[in-house]
């Protein structure tokens, strides 16, 4: 029996941070071993704004050791831009799908009224409004049967839905599978500094713990994270719950229930619960990081891989897009 499909993206921006890998890349890492999991690095979408191509080229590459060395497989990584059937499809797709839907798409006026309040002088791109259409065709062109996604993605998701639909219905064929969204218990990390704010590499490094920090850098981390006044409360304060948090997505479920007894029972020493927290992340880190070093001895090799993993998942895109094609009357 065939192993159902799933594809997932991921841009290269910023550093891999303990958010991004809890949120995403370790349980991308279980998913492949049970389903036909395909992985992008999405240079094309984080094109929609201002950026430095140098910087681009690079962060990708280093995202790509990154995701290597957490566990993801090569044959089952690629990126985006070596495979260009990705954007004929999103014109092709785009052509089905309407202003009036891509005008409600929240991530837009979202990113587009961040752009605002950084510069007076504005420029918002058209791909950043048209960026979900070629969502869609990154996850169509696959013919995927899930998408692992966070509840900010069902907008997303539910146009590829739509848009499906839309071409069947055009071309009077039950070509595109509707992908379905595949919800998986991840936490919801938020920054040391400031716990009201999701971690995020873009509010500096002081807001997010990047996975492949020195270990120095780690604990002086969470040393100084922001946990609560030192009052009582009938509520955890939002620092305090984050840190439990981190503690229980590195596995340590007998320190998290040994610690949050003593934080019930009043009993609890910020610094010793720091500390374990910390020591819980460095082990999680010291072995990926171990594999990040010797992935890097031989980044030819790498860079090698991975361009035939790409022109290898680029033959599936080829075939879809020539079906589409010719469903379209432009074969």
């Amino acid at each position: 029996m065939e192993k159902k499909r799933i594809l997932s993206g991921i841009q290269p921006t910023g550093n891999l941070h303990i958010g991004r890998y809890f949120g995403a890349v370790e349980n991308w890492v279980k998913l492949q071993e049970t389903y036909n999991s395909i992985y992008c690095v999405v240079d094309y979408h984080a094109i929609t704004m201002p950026y430095n191509p140098v910087k681009l080229k690079e962060n990708v590459w280093e995202l790509i050791y990154n995701l290597l060395a957490c566990g993801i497989k090569y044959e089952n990584l690629f990126i985006q831009s070596k495979v260009p059937e990705h954007t004929e499809l999103g014109w092709i797709l785009g052509c089905m799908c309407s202003y009036g839907e891509l005008s409600r798409m929240t991530q837009f006026k979202d990113k587009s009224e961040q752009i605002k309040d950084k510069s007076k002088d504005v420029f918002i791109s058209s791909g950043l409004f048209t960026y979900p259409v070629l969502q869609a065709a990154d996850i169509l062109i696959y013919k995927a049967d899930f998408v692992p996604v966070g509840k900010d993605q069902d907008q997303h998701l539910e146009l590829t839905r739509n848009i499906a639909q839309k071409f069947n219905s055009s071309v009077g064929k039950e070509y595109f599978i509707a992908p379905e969204a595949m919800y998986t218990e991840t936490p919801k990390i938020m920054s040391t500094a400031d716990p009201a704010k999701k971690m995020s590499a873009s509010m500096g490094d002081k807001h997010n713990i990047n996975i492949f920090a020195p270990v120095d850098q780690i604990r002086k981390q969470i040393r100084s994270a922001v946990t609560d006044t030192g009052e009582k409360t009938e509520t955890m304060s939002p620092g305090v719950e984050n840190l439990f948090m981190i503690l229980k997505a590195c596995n340590k479920n007998e320190n998290y229930n040994s610690l949050l007894n003593e934080y019930r029972d009043g009993t609890l020493q910020y610094g010793k619960f720091k500390d374990a927290v910390a020591d819980a992340i460095i082990e999680l880190v010291e072995p990926i990081q171990k594999n990040k070093s010797e992935i890097i001895q031989d980044t030819k090799e790498v860079k090698n891989k991975i361009k035939q993993s790409s022109a290898a998942i680029r033959e599936r895109a080829s075939q879809t897009l020539n079906e589409v094609r010719a469903l379209t009357g432009l074969g």
